[in-house]
């Protein structure tokens, strides 16, 4: 099978869906749904690739196969939770539906090709781990190569992306009238802020590339009761999963500290599997970036001015199988990810656009690797060689 031709042909198969993916995608927008209860975004996904949702152990992720020959093994990813209040202000919906069409798109050229498809339905990427829970249980055993492409300000070859490790951390003091009887009292709200002013003072002695965010959730009922039970939420970031485990280390010893100087028990509670950074497959990107420009979509290298930093469960793929996750431009670049404004521009033309033109990239990328001699045997190499 021709190469050039074939990449002709998925393209096509791409305009022919035209108006199933971006009505997939809008649907999904219009009916944002959180972690693991992405009923209906899983069973839209799953339906139109002829799936049921339910894959993995998990009730929205799902699974659909094409192929059956010896040719290597492809996966498309998608994802499709929301965020509270803002719903897709992350643009899943966009990820979701090029995925989609990348998979119905290679999915139609498989046999013919030689190849395997097999296009994974994530659930839950917005803090629950989606990706690492299937991973564990098998999914992306036999992949030779996984891909997805995510929305943001820019058509970036990657973003950075980090380690993040996060926790619910819980204070128990002991309640007292804060008037009449204060010595009777142990305060958790005191131990929660002794805990943060400590991880305020960490933050000068850490490296530049690490991250720390927290929140108080409960701190407390009204001001003459001594707090008895506190509630707080912390993130940790750092640029590799191996060096996340040490600033995990110090950030768990301040928010421990805190509890002891205020006399109060402290319970940490992860609130979902650790991320690992990215490893982009530098064969498989710029086989990407080609397509990319071939469509019109120039795909650059990140500056400081374009970059991306944050954390995605698709880093843990990328330590399992060669992956990349480069970005897609769907507003204008300062337009922040996690905003009302950007979950606006997910269902705007520049969003639909980027739809399109990543499910064609995307299935033009795995007919690269179908179908051209030695380069599944490339990606490997590079893939072994990243640090």
């Amino acid at each position: 099978m021709d190469l050039e031709e074939a990449k002709a042909r998925v393209q096509e198969e791409v305009d022919r869906r035209a108006d199933l993916l971006l009505e997939v995608s809008h649907r999904i927008h219009g009916h944002p749904e959180l972690l693991f209860d992405e009923t209906f975004a899983s069973d839209v996904l799953a339906s139109a690739l002829g799936a049921e949702a339910g894959a993995y152990g998990l009730d929205t992720a799902f699974e659909s196969r094409y192929g059956s020959g010896d040719g290597p093994t492809v996966a498309v990813i998608c994802e499709y939770d929301a965020l509270p209040v803002i719903g897709h202000g992350c643009g899943h919906n966009v990820i979701a539906a090029a995925g989609l069409g990348a998979g119905l798109a290679a999915g139609a050229l498989a046999d013919e090709a030689g190849g395997r498809l097999v296009v994974l339905g994530t659930p839950a990427e917005e803090g629950g781990g989606g990706k690492v829970l299937m991973g564990d249980r098998g999914a992306f055993e036999g992949v030779d190569a996984a891909m997805m492409v995510h929305p943001c300000g820019a058509d970036l070859t990657e973003a950075d992306i980090i380690a993040i490790a996060t926790w619910r951390v819980e204070y128990f003091g002991q309640g007292a009238h804060a008037a009449a009887a204060p010595h009777m009292g142990r305060n958790a709200l005191d131990a929660m802020v002794l805990g943060y002013n400590s991880v305020a003072a960490l933050r000068q002695h850490i490296a530049s590339t690490d991250r720390i965010h927290g929140v108080f959730t409960e701190a407390g009922e009204k001001p003459n009761i001594v707090p008895d039970h506190t509630v707080a939420e912390w993130y940790v970031r750092s640029a590799s999963i191996e060096s996340l485990q040490p600033l995990k280390a110090r950030v768990l010893a301040c928010l421990e500290a805190g509890a002891a100087a205020a006399g109060c028990r402290i319970e940490l509670t992860p609130t979902c599997p650790e991320y690992s950074d990215l490893r982009t497959n530098q064969v498989m990107i710029d086989l990407y970036r080609a397509n990319s420009e071939a469509l019109g979509r120039p795909v650059y290298e990140p500056t400081a001015e374009t970059r991306v930093i944050a954390s995605t469960d698709m880093g843990n793929v990328s330590h399992l199988v060669p992956s990349i996750h480069p970005m897609i431009a769907i507003s204008p670049p300062d337009v922040p990810l996690h905003s009302a404004e950007f979950a606006r521009w997910a269902a705007s033309e520049e969003g639909d656009r980027a739809v399109l033109d990543g499910a064609k990239a995307m299935a033009m990328t795995v007919m690269d690797l179908w179908l051209t001699e030695g380069l599944a045997q490339e990606v490997r190499a590079a893939f072994g060689s990243e640090p």
